[in-house]
């Protein structure tokens, strides 16, 4: 990139009478110009503040346009100086020769409004490059802690204590590379093949998948309002998995009673109940309930992620286990080699020692409470029924059949809008369908921008 490059005339136009968001418009316009030449390697781009006032939009749409060719590798920011079209464009992987579907177009750049993805853009810079500075500088490890990191297994046990209630040792607390990792780790130590193991229907197929690949026999389990229902679990499981804090993907909360229920009926029978907190530290309007770790430390594995709260980049997560389960797990990381990230161990512990870690969450809470509580009066506004708002970062909207489901599925690609549906969700044939709607991913003024394309695909009278 050249220091002194002119600032670039962007050759863009955008066409506002089309379904197409304008921040789609304007990346898709800009990736074409440097494909074409028009936009060379080292031109600088104006600011997202400029650019937006010589196209008449709001900073939001050319924000979201820059965002998304930077994490494209189109576009890099310089500290101080700007943002430049990079000097050697993305370059496709080359096809192989017996590639399917060689003439197939581009797929449109959609904007994501999917469960699951973090508000990575609220993360306090300098404290995150301060943390990998320090992680950086601590000397290579020249044994692998096949447990995770001493500093990292104490912070986590500090954090459990202080934003989820859960009094657990550090020695109890086992590194993980995060929740999916830890549910693989979990049947490959814990399961024989042909063992039965309950997952919530819907529910995470990846941790499905993880279950299967270790040779048990999955069997569904019902899910309502208030989570998991323990009446629906079969006899003779060895294992039931759930999300208790923010049902995946119905967004339920497993009530007080059903909590009691589910350890109760573990202990008697013997099984495991595998505690995936996904979303566990995000909750607005109702009061915490209490882990089923801290209800019943002997028969509940607790598993807990980065990956929503920070970035699933730093790719580290935390088990919290029976002692008979731990020593089952390290004797299998033994025989396999497994370990978790230790950088990304240090990264947290900086995070976690000097306040960093605590202060995004607080953020991160006050950030997404507003965003849900703008979309949700939106969506009641226009008479469209939400489910599983009082807590996470994703929202539910009922619909009455897996075809209507495809349709506002396609309804969305159609207007520039990646949606979630529960049909995929389903180790079985699919009983119940809607729309899954994530509201982290993106900033908050283009959630702002897009709420009322996001209202017509959602609408009930929409044909």
């Amino acid at each position: 990139m050249r220091a002194d490059a002119v600032q670039t005339v962007v050759p863009v136009t955008l066409d506002r009478s089309s379904s197409v968001p304008l921040s789609v418009q304007l990346a898709d316009a800009l990736r074409e110009a440097a494909s074409a030449g028009h936009l060379r390697g080292g031109d600088r781009l104006p600011s997202t503040r400029a650019l937006a006032a010589s196209l008449g939009v709001s900073r939001a749409v050319t924000s979201a346009a820059y965002e998304q060719l930077h994490a494209e590798g189109w576009i890099v920011g310089r500290h101080g100086s700007g943002t430049y079209v990079t000097t050697s464009p993305p370059t496709p992987v080359a096809r192989r020769r017996d590639a399917v579907d060689v003439d197939r177009k581009p797929t449109p750049t959609l904007l994501a409004l999917t469960p699951g993805v973090p508000w990575a853009e609220g993360l306090d810079r300098a404290a995150w490059r301060r943390a990998w500075r320090v992680a950086a500088d601590t000397p290579p490890l020249s044994v692998a802690e096949r447990a995770g990191i001493v500093e990292y297994r104490a912070a986590i046990a500090e954090h459990l204590l202080r934003h989820r209630g859960l009094d657990a040792a550090p020695e109890s607390v086992l590194a993980t590379a995060g929740t999916t990792a830890a549910v693989a780790e979990l049947a490959a130590a814990m399961l024989r093949p042909g063992d039965l193991v309950g997952v919530e229907e819907p529910g995470y197929q990846r941790a499905v998948e993880a279950f299967r690949r270790a040779g048990a026999r999955v069997a569904p389990v019902a899910v309502d309002s208030e989570g998991l229902r323990p009446d629906a679990i079969p006899d003779g499981v060895r294992m039931v998995f759930c999300s208790p804090a923010h049902q995946y993907p119905l967004g339920g909360r497993m009530s007080a009673a059903r909590r009691v229920e589910l350890v109760e009926r573990a202990r008697a029978q013997g099984f495991l109940v595998v505690e995936d907190d996904y979303d566990g530290e995000l909750r607005y309007d109702v009061a915490p309930l209490p882990l089923l770790a801290s209800l019943a430390p002997d028969v509940v594995v607790h598993l807990g992620t980065t990956s929503k709260i920070l970035t699933p980049t730093l790719g580290v997560g935390w088990m919290v286990a029976p002692p008979a389960v731990t020593s089952a797990v390290l004797a299998y990381r033994d025989d396999t080699g497994t370990r978790a990230s230790p950088a990304g161990q240090l990264v947290f512990v900086e995070l976690a020692r000097h306040g960093d870690l605590g202060r995004h969450l607080r953020r991160l809470r006050r950030e997404l409470s507003e965003r849900r509580s703008m979309l949700v009066t939106a969506l009641q506004e226009a008479d469209i029924p939400v489910l599983g708002d009082d807590a996470g970062a994703h929202l539910v909207i009922p619909l009455a059949s897996t075809r209507e489901e495809r349709e506002r599925l396609e309804a969305g690609r159609e207007r520039g809008l990646l949606l979630d549906g529960l049909a995929r969700h389903f180790a079985g044939t699919p009983t119940t369908a809607g729309i899954a709607v994530g509201y982290a991913g993106c900033s908050r003024e283009t959630l702002r921008n897009i709420l009322g394309v996001l209202v017509d695909i959602l609408h009930p009278t929409r044909r």
